[in-house]
Formats: C-alpha cells, structure tokens, sequence
C-alpha cells in the first residue's frame, strides 16, 4: 500500500477509544487513525467527510448502535469495509451485521495487537485504492499523531526527529479557547484554530516560530506555538491582536495563552492543569476577549460549601425570601471564585433547581411549571457562556419558583395558615394543643382542626410531631444535649413516648440516630 489505510474508531467509551488509538504505532504499520466518535450517528457524519477505508466499530451504544451503523454505511459507502467490536454475548447482534456487509469481528475480551493487525490487514487488502502503489513502507508516525499521544498522556516514541525537525526552537505555549456546550463546538473550535494559525502566520517571523493546531477530547480550540526566545517576548503582543478575531466574537470565547515550557514532553501536563484551568478561569471573568496566564486577577478567599441543609429548612418553614436571599448571597461569592471547575458550578445550579422543584412539589404546590421547564434550563445552563449568564438563569428560574408560591398564597386562607405555622414554629416546645392554639387566634376548637386540614397537606396533631422531631434531629446531630434533655426541650414530658414517636419518624432510636450522625461526620459514636 502506498498510502495509508484510513480507520474511523467508533465506541460509546472515551477510554476503549483512546485505548485502541494509541495501542500501537498505527502509521508504522500502514494504518492512520483519522477520527473516533462515540455513536453510530456521530459516525455517519464523520464518515462523509472523511472517507475512512475502515470503520472499527463498537456494537451497542446509544443513539444509533453498531448494527443499524453498519447498515447506514453499506447502504451510503458500500466501499468502506467495516469491522465490529463485539462482547461474547453479542452473537445474535454480530450475525445480523454479516448479513448487512461487515467484513470481521475481534472480540472484546480478547483484544490484542496480533490479532487485530491481522483482521485489519485483511480488510485492507480487499479495498482497491491501497493496493495501486504496492507494498507500504515501514514508517514512524506522522507529527500531528506523535503529538495526540503526548497531548493524551502517552509517549512519542519513534518521533523524536520529525518533532525536532518540526519544533527546532527552545520555548513552547498553548493557545486556545473554550467552546465547551456550545452548539456546533467543533465547527468552532476548527475556525478558531484556522484564525489564530492564519493570524500567526501574519504576525510571526516564520524563522523564529513553529505551529500546529491540535485535536483535543475536551471541546477546546488549541494551538501548539514554538517559539524563540525573542519571539516569545512578542507573544503577548501578538495575543492581543489575535483576541478580536471574529470567530472567538462568536464562540464568545476569550483567547487564552498558558505559560510557557520547555520540553514536549511536558504537553499533556501544560494542557490539563495550565490550559484548561484558565479556560475555566475565563468562564467566571466574564466580558474579557483576552486571558494571559500571569494577568489573573487576585484569587478569591475560599467559602463555606453550601448548607443544603440550611435551605431546606427554611424551604420547609416556607420562609422563602430567606432561602432565595441565602441562594443569592452564595452565588455571589461562588462566582467570585474563578479556580472553581465549570462543570461542578454547573451540576450545583442544575441540583438546586431540582431541589426546588422537588420541595415546592412535596410542600403541595403546583411546581409542573418548573418540572416541564427545567430541562430546558438545564440545557441552556451547558451552552451558558460565563458564569454570569448562568446565575442568571437561576435568577429566572428562581422568579418562576416564586410565581408558583404566589399562586398558592393567592388562595383563601393561606395568610391566616402561614401565622398558625409560624406560632407552631415558636411554641412547639410548648405544651401545644389544640384547644390553646384556638383560645390565642379566637377559633373554635373543632373548626380550627378543620381548617387545619383543609389549608395543609398534614393535620394539626402530624404537623406538631413533625416541627418537633425535626428540631430533635438537629439536636441529635449537635451531640451536645442527652436524649432525655432534648425530649424535654422538644415539648415531650414523656422520655418513652418521645423515643416511640422519634423511631416512627426516623426509623432509628434516638440514640442509634446519634451514632449514625456522629459516623456521617468521621467522628466515633
């Protein structure tokens, strides 16, 4: 073969992927992986722009699985030969694509470089187009691909030259920027690269400087810059000039340029703890076009975590201006932190509207109009573009929550409910009844039972129980007070009967409770 075999890599696990990607020295062996997705639909589209001889590909996956790939392709690219991967108990699946054109299968479990040269050379040699030019050469393997495996943590060896020859100067530094949950990421992250290599080649004296674009796993543009001493000085300079590139005006990316070093073996390293942590960085100093590694501003002092807890309870209590006021105050010291992890802030936005949604739900109000929108905030927090825009939509999110608590209020009654609670949250370590709870609001007895009922998802007699075994769950977990104390200052004269009732409503004895809590919190019971 006189050109290199083209192999597509199709599998739903990013780590079989990048296993088979560098299990050996592809190009040496005539082979050039020219891509991976991780369906059968991300496949088909890459299939027609790439044109791979093989497609090497997994059977069950989500979206479009092996089998129905396999068909799509013969039906489109009858030429391309296609090989699945498969587990032993995969044989129905398997027959079906033999029926449908695959040329072999290599089992899963016993993956091994013999046996899969072999199964491809096989299929190789059935395709016309590589065996025009005869036998392939033995040969290293190509700049771009030395260069995937250092960026994925792997070794270059059998590079070494062609990276000398290709990087002849002594500095290097990544130039990026992040299109993470943006729609069509990687059209973008390809015109930004195409923009800051055309904007090199403009600004940079070709003998002091060496660049390459680079694929990463993470949606990220990323250029690899080799530079001289003298040049790397100019960087800056020339990083300002690339920052109002159209294409990061779009992408509503900023250009971020890491801190320089020194070997390429440091890569994978100058990427993921340099490269994408100012990515990050970058997300929370929103509005900036440009972020130089030593232009960051002063870190913020580290905060509390959130106490979910905290919110709860006033969730609960239906206190709700404190709890948004408390979400409010969070967020802002929250993203004041720009050494937070993106997605972290972003799965604790998408977790707290759930919990809202969950508690308005169980508290009896009508929260389906945040259940049929959250996933559409969900998505739109993944696209959001900096940490601002996401907190506002939590801010929208959170005056929906609050239009679903109107309406409830709105009701007849709710006003009057709301300052029976309140009283109950203040005297439940009181001797409560009924009777005294309707002499201090001029109720009847019998109609305030009922009115109880009727405005409340518990009654009277439940709710008390409730407000008063909470309270002594919180005792509990202090660990300062005796059981016997806390039954007391619950409003339970009874030490029997309050450990009966706590065990109905927890599940646990008081004193199992605390052992349970004390071991929650890495302390001995």
């Amino acid at each position: 073969m006189s050109n290199y075999c083209k192999v597509l890599i199709v599998d739903d696990e990013a780590l079989i992927r990048q296993g088979i990607k560098h299990y050996m020295n592809w190009e040496q062996e005539g082979f050039r992986i020219v891509g991976e997705a991780a369906n059968g639909k991300e496949a088909l589209a890459l299939v027609g722009e790439l044109r791979p001889h093989i497609v090497l590909t997994d059977l069950v996956m989500p979206v479009m699985d092996g089998e129905e790939l396999t068909r799509q392709i013969k039906l489109r690219h009858p030429e391309i030969e296609v090989i699945v991967l498969s587990s032993f108990g995969d044989f129905d699946s398997v027959r079906a694509t033999f029926q449908s054109g695959v040329r072999d299968y290599i089992l899963k479990p016993k993956l091994e470089t013999g046996h899969m040269l072999e199964v491809l050379k096989a299929a190789a040699a059935k395709i016309p187009e590589l065996q025009a030019g005869g036998d392939a050469e033995r040969r290293g393997p190509s700049v771009d691909a030395a260069l995937e495996r250092l960026l994925s943590g792997y070794g270059a060896e059998g590079a070494r030259d062609e990276l000398a020859a290709a990087f002849p100067h002594g500095a290097f530094c990544l130039l990026g920027a992040d299109v993470r949950g943006r729609p069509n990421a990687k059209r973008l992250a390809a015109a930004i690269r195409e923009r800051i290599e055309a904007e090199l080649g403009n600004h940079a004296p070709a003998h002091r400087v060496a660049y390459r674009g680079l694929a990463s796993e993470q949606a990220a543009a990323l250029v690899l810059v080799n530079l001289d001493e003298q040049a790397l000085g100019l960087l800056p300079i020339w990083a300002r000039a690339m920052a109002g590139a159209p294409e990061l005006a779009e992408a509503g990316s900023a250009l971020v340029v890491g801190e320089p070093f020194a070997e390429l073996a440091r890569l994978e390293s100058a990427y993921r703890d340099g490269l994408l942590r100012l990515m990050d960085a970058a997300f929370y100093l929103g509005g900036r076009k440009l972020l130089l590694h030593n232009e960051l501003p002063e870190p913020a002092q580290a905060q509390e975590p959130f106490n979910l807890n905290r919110f709860t309870d006033l969730f609960k209590r239906e206190r709700f201006d404190a709890a948004f006021d408390y979400v409010r105050a969070f967020m802002r010291a929250y993203r004041a932190d720009y050494a937070t992890d993106v997605f972290a802030f972003k799965s604790f936005l998408n977790n707290l509207m759930f919990n809202v949604a969950v508690l308005l739900g169980n508290m009896g109000y009508d929260a389906r109009p945040l259940e049929s929108k959250k996933y559409d905030y969900f998505k739109a927090i993944e696209e959001a573009r900096s940490a601002e825009a996401a907190s506002e939509l939590l801010d929208a999110y959170v005056a929906e929550a609050r239009a679903c608590i109107a309406a409830k209020h709105e009701q007849a009654g709710n006003a009057n409910m709301k300052r029976l609670l309140d009283y109950i949250h203040e005297h439940y370590a009181e001797p409560l009844n009924l009777t005294e709870m309707a002499k201090h609001f001029h109720f009847n007895p019998s109609y305030l039972s009922s009115y109880f009922s009727a405005h409340h998802n518990e009654g009277f007699v439940d709710y008390v129980h409730r407000v008063r075994l909470e309270k002594a769950e919180e005792l509990l977990r202090a660990g300062e007070a005796s059981i016997s104390e806390i039954s007391g200052l619950v409003g339970y004269s009874d030490h029997s009967y309050f450990c009966k009732v706590f065990k109905k409503h927890a599940g646990l004895s008081p004193s199992r409770y605390r052992q349970q809590a004390l071991l929650d919190n890495g302390a001995k019971p």
